[in-house]
Parts: C-alpha cells; sequence; structure tokens
C-alpha cells in the first residue's frame, strides 16, 4: 500500500508529460493551418519541410535530434522528457495536420491561430511541471549560457531571431501569429505551469521546474 501514492504520482507525471506534448504538437498543427504565422522554430521547420519534401513533423523531429546531439560538447543531460520531445511532438504535429484542414476566412483564421497559442502554453505547462527534463531547444539555449556566460534572453533572442530568418528565407510563415506567439507564450505558460503544478510526493509542495519559467518555455 505504501507503494501506492508514489505510483500515482508517477503516473500523473507520466500523463502530463505526454498529454502536454501531443497537444504542443497538435497546437502548432493549429498555428500551421491558421497561415498567420507559426513559432519560432517552426518558421524553420516549415521552411526546411518546403525545400526536402519531408513533412514538419518529420523535420522538426531531425532537427530535435541534432539539435539533441550538440547537448554532447555542451555536456548537458537529457531526460525522458527530452528524449520524448524529439519522438512525440513531430508525430502529433503531423497526425493533426492530417486531419485539420487548412482555414478560410478571417474570423475563423484568427479563432485557430488564438486557439494555437493558448492550447500551446497549456502544454507548456503540462510538459513542463512534468519535470522530466527540458526540450533539446531550450537546452541547448541553457548550455550555451552556462559555457559562454551570456544571459538566457541573449542566447535566446539570437537564437530565435536566426532560426526565424532562416526560416523565412526557405519560405516558412512569419506574420502575426509569430509576434503574438513571441510576447504572450511566457506569460501563457507561467500561468499554467501554476494551473497543472504537480504536488511533490513526500511532502504535497508544488515545486514545478527549477528556474523561472520563461527560461524553462518548450520550443520545437
Amino acid at each position: 500500500m505504501s507503494r501506492q501514492p508514489g505510483r500515482r504520482h508517477l503516473a500523473r507525471r507520466l500523463t502530463q508529460l505526454y498529454g502536454g506534448l501531443v497537444l504542443y504538437g497538435a497546437s502548432s498543427a493549429l498555428l500551421v493551418r491558421s497561415g498567420l504565422g507559426l513559432e519560432p522554430w517552426n518558421v524553420l521547420h516549415q521552411g526546411l519541410a518546403e525545400r526536402t519534401g519531408l513533412s514538419m513533423g518529420a523535420v522538426l523531429t531531425i532537427v530535435g535530434a541534432v539539435v539533441l546531439l550538440l547537448w554532447i560538447p555542451l555536456r548537458q543531460r537529457p531526460g525522458l522528457g527530452t528524449v520524448s520531445n524529439v519522438l512525440v511532438i513531430g508525430a502529433a504535429m503531423d497526425a493533426t495536420l492530417a486531419v485539420v484542414p487548412d482555414t478560410h476566412g478571417w474570423t475563423l483564421r484568427i479563432a485557430t491561430m488564438a486557439a494555437g497559442i493558448v492550447l500551446n502554453g497549456a502544454a507548456t505547462g503540462l510538459y513542463i511541471a512534468a519535470r522530466f527534463g527540458p526540450g533539446p531547444r531550450d537546452g541547448l539555449m541553457t548550455g550555451l549560457n552556462r559555457h559562454t556566460g551570456l544571459s538566457v534572453r541573449l542566447v535566446r533572442t539570437a537564437v530565435e531571431i536566426t532560426v526565424v530568418v532562416t526560416g523565412f528565407a526557405l519560405g516558412g510563415t512569419v506574420g502575426v501569429g509569430t509576434i503574438l506567439y513571441a510576447v504572450s507564450i511566457g506569460p501563457l505558460a507561467q500561468v499554467f505551469l501554476r494551473v497543472f503544478a504537480v504536488p511533490a510526493a513526500s511532502d504535497g509542495s508544488t515545486v514545478v521546474a527549477a528556474g523561472q519559467p520563461g527560461r524553462a518555455t518548450l520550443r520545437r
């Protein structure tokens, strides 16, 4: 009987981890279907997909794996969440794109964009609050921060500007959705981190993640 609380605690964390990753991929697909702009990394993924003929989900997975390899010289240690991020989000995105058609008309497009951003924030809260390790792109940024001495904000800004510009040059979609995502994902993630906080198994406290939510925000 003494093991049951621990098992339930782990089950909740795993449910949040994989539920959050699936929702992340699905919400990113909604932003694609809105046609009003993508998250910074997905601008790059879409541009590469246009050039290679691969699906966005496949490109997302490949880029995630490549970024994960960059952890080796940075001496970053991946967790279950890190590896699952690489494997699950791309598959969830492709599955959603297969069943959700492109939107038409400004009202529907704006609603789809807004739903994508809000659900992405909820997915971020679910995934990070499970405490199974950062996504590969976040780990890259924190690793660069540690090795260069530059602030996380500066490293993150430089990396994301680079991927947006590169992705746009390759044919990725940049628009109002990209801007709204950039300014709203941090506050949304902070709210949902509190909503989905997992009580610690031992004392019932609600430790959700190390560091500030803005630093932990998931990126594909």
